[in-house]
């Protein structure tokens, strides 16, 4: 039994050092500042950003846990513990490798309030990463806390977001604002301002601002060649608004303004403040 046991340790003892070794050659490198905190959560964002990432998310039951010493957890920040844990898959929520029943990972958790690791055994996490090749059951993670605790109205939101970036048909990465152009209505007070905006995959993607005498500016957002008058803004907790309200940038570029005349491009700068204002702010949590 002591030799089977002996054995036994040396081969977790091999699974740290080949993980640790996985770790050190993170394309980039990790530092203190690049390692995000888990509190108040993830955000829409966060979650979009992680799923677009990771070709695995799996929630994982914690068996084992041991604590990988500080010398050798290069990036880890003042208060926390890098910790190697084995794990039992329970649910793989997305994945564009195999995985099997067993998982082995190294995380980075928050120490308590004594300064000791907190205690994870038969705890449920939800982890963003990708396998490492040739070593089967090892699971990198996008970065040393990419995890999140398992909670249903989590898991919940998380699977929402997991089915709009799976969707065929999502919304295309905005890259920039082609040209805008404003011109101003029959009516005193009238005008329409539309922008053209450029994409990853070159889809055309477009949005009217327009203004009536007396009414607050009205926008929407048409994504095809046809310019909608009748388009509507996105709704939050969406593909197409995180794809404008983080990808556009905070002001109308004036090299884009093509409007006629000065006052043309003056609303024009002006429509474009109220269209970012309105999407609100591209929140993260985490870096």
């Amino acid at each position: 039994m002591k030799t089977a046991e002996n054995r036994r340790t040396y081969r977790i003892a091999q699974a740290r050092i080949a993980l640790l070794a996985a770790v050190l050659a993170w394309p980039g490198g990790i530092t203190a500042q690049s390692v995000p905190t888990h509190s108040p959560g993830y955000t829409y964002v966060d979650l979009v950003e992680l799923s677009e990432s990771a070709n695995l998310v799996v929630k994982a039951q914690i068996r084992r846990q041991s604590a990988v010493e500080p010398e050798r957890s290069p990036g880890l920040r003042p208060g926390w513990v890098r910790l190697y844990l084995e794990a039992e898959t329970e649910v793989l929520f997305a994945g564009r490798a195999a995985i099997g029943e067993g998982l082995r990972l190294l995380a980075d958790f928050p120490l308590d309030a004594k300064g000791k690791p907190p205690k994870l055994k038969d705890t449920s996490l939800v982890v963003f990463g990708r396998e490492v090749p040739g070593r089967p059951g090892e699971v990198q993670l996008l970065a040393p806390d990419s995890w999140m605790a398992a909670d249903p109205s989590e898991e919940e939101r998380l699977r929402t977001v997991l089915l709009q970036v799976a969707a065929p048909d999502k919304p295309p990465r905005i890259t920039g604002i082609r040209e805008a152009i404003s011109i101003a209505g029959n009516l005193a007070g009238e005008s329409e301002t539309q922008l053209f905006l450029e994409t990853a995959t070159g889809a055309p993607v477009s949005i009217t601002v327009m203004r009536r005498p007396g009414m607050a500016p009205q926008w929407g957002v048409a994504w095809s060649e046809i310019v909608d008058q009748a388009a509507r803004p996105p709704q939050p907790g969406t593909l197409a608004w995180y794809s404008l309200a983080c990808s556009l940038p905070p002001a109308l570029p004036p090299s884009a303004n093509l409007s006629p005349d000065e006052a043309s491009r003056r609303r024009a700068v002006e429509d474009y403040r109220v269209v970012v204002e309105r999407l609100g702010s591209c929140q993260r949590n985490r870096s």
